[in-house]
């Protein structure tokens, strides 16, 4: 068999186990959810002010949580299922048998891209449905880019964050100690229109505020143009590049100890 199919077989055991998993699938999806009802039970109906005119804060919630929902599906559920497959031996065994590391790894990756894709996809309709946000039809290929490019590099970083992980009891510690903060300060959870400086400042180190920026333009109603934010999707990619020469450099197949 080629290389090709076993990793076409990789993804199809990879979604067929996730899937054999209600309550994790169940979560997976409704956990973005719940997020997006309590931030518009909270904030919903606030007049908010955006590039073009104002409009209400669920505009600013639905791409904030799709947002969320790539992050969560590439960065934060790959950390953490590679690291216990780790631990448990599974990698070491699976380093052990004709099919080549790489197609495992696209397995995993395809994966969690397929469920990210799911997710943008529930959260825009339930946007839509439930609190009158716009689809973004104008803008759909500057979305779909930001989520290509959003998901490949969080799930390079994903895949790199395992090398600081030291066991995976704690996996789900360390990866949320690094990536909560980020939402906070990132404009997904709030908005940062009036925070300090610093704040801001910090924020724009990382790639979690740029692909949230790209997301708001494309999801903009008032916006007129393509809705490409080339800068802001050129620095998710740096560092997605940035985390896969880490991945490639310090990923172990083997238990730490």
């Amino acid at each position: 068999m080629s290389a090709l199919r076993l990793a076409a077989r990789q993804v199809r055991y990879e979604n067929r186990a996730f899937w054999r998993n209600p309550p994790a699938a169940f979560f997976t999806f409704a956990f973005p959810l719940i997020f997006l009802v309590i931030f518009n039970l909270l904030f919903g109906n606030e007049t908010i002010r955006v590039p073009g005119g104002e409009t209400t804060a669920s505009t600013f919630f639905v791409p904030a949580i799709a947002t969320f929902a790539i992050v969560t599906a590439t960065f934060t559920n790959l950390a953490t299922a590679v690291s216990f497959a780790r631990d448990q031996g599974l990698l070491k065994r699976y380093r052990g048998t004709p099919l080549p590391a790489w197609a495992f790894l696209t397995g995993r990756v395809a994966h969690a891209v397929i469920v990210t894709i799911l997710l943008v996809v529930i959260v825009t309709a339930f946007g839509a449905l439930f609190y009158g946000v716009d689809v973004p039809t104008n803008t759909l290929p500057a979305v779909l880019v930001a989520l290509a490019v959003g998901g490949f590099a969080f799930c390079s970083l994903g895949l790199a964050m395992t090398a600081a992980i030291p066991n995976a009891e704690a996996a789900p510690a360390v990866v949320n100690a690094v990536i909560l903060p980020l939402l906070f300060i990132s404009d997904v959870f709030i908005r940062l229109d009036d925070a300090p400086a610093w704040v801001q400042t910090l924020g724009d180190l990382f790639p979690v505020k740029h692909l949230s920026t790209a997301l708001q333009t494309a999801y903009n109603p008032f916006h007129a143009g393509t809705g490409f934010e080339w800068g802001h999707v050129g620095i998710v990619a740096a560092w997605g590049v940035a985390g896969l020469l880490l991945a490639l450099r310090f990923f172990s197949w083997e238990p730490r100890r």
